[in-house]
């Protein structure tokens, strides 16, 4: 990331007239799954087909802007560093940040959760015109499977198909999840990032808990 602003560099560039909080400059927070990663018990095998953790606290900030619009591609690729994927379903990925198709003219930029702030800082200094963003942090987080069975376990969760040639490395989609819905991001070959709603978060992570049992799950806390 380059160019992030500070604070003080915000009120003076006149964005003071928008309310941006910095969710965890000082209020300890909880991840939505503080309390489902203490309850949880399961079987840990010697070798683990599939492996479960959280990937807690992330900063999820929803763009929406103009895909065509030249200054929202130039205005995110200075401040992430990255290209604003434009093609259903796709993401883009460096280091510690990605960014996700929602639909046409909605991205979701997921970053850590300290950078957040300053990102959308930087963000709203670079793009003009209309554009929206909004600080999903506290209501969503990142469940992520890996290894070679986490395939067969999402296979078992949910309708969308996830084999290989329909689901390559990159590419993002919803669907239904158990009783609930989530967002599911190949990241690469073996890991899967499933983006859920706090409110779904203490019930999916049971699920996977659960179904994941017959390939040998092991939970990262």
């Amino acid at each position: 990331m380059s160019d992030v602003l500070s604070p003080e560099k915000q009120q003076a560039s006149g964005s003071d007239l928008v309310a941006v909080m910095d969710q965890y400059a000082s209020v300890p927070a909880q991840t939505p799954l503080h309390m489902s990663k203490k309850a949880t018990v399961v079987s840990n095998s010697e070798v683990a087909g599939v492996t479960m953790k959280e990937i807690a606290l992330l900063g999820h900030l929803t763009l929406r802007g103009d895909s065509h619009d030249q200054g929202v591609i130039d205005a995110v690729a200075k401040v992430l560093g990255l290209p604003l994927p434009t093609l259903p379903l796709t993401s883009a990925e460096k280091d510690d940040k990605a960014i996700c198709w929602m639909s046409p003219d909605e991205w979701l930029i997921l970053v850590p959760g300290e950078q957040a702030y300053d990102v959308e800082v930087a963000l709203r200094e670079y793009l003009s015109g209309h554009f929206s963003i909004v600080n999903q942090s506290g209501g969503q987080t990142v469940i992520e499977l890996s290894g070679p069975q986490a395939v067969s376990l999402l296979k078992k969760s949910t309708t969308l198909d996830v084999h290989p040639k329909e689901f390559p490395v990159g590419k993002i989609a919803g669907s239904v999840l158990a009783k609930s819905s989530a967002i599911f991001r190949r990241a690469d070959e073996q890991r899967w990032q499933i983006i859920v709603r706090r409110s779904f978060a203490d019930y999916i992570w049971r699920w996977f808990s659960d179904a994941g049992k017959e390939y040998g799950l092991a939970i990262e806390k």
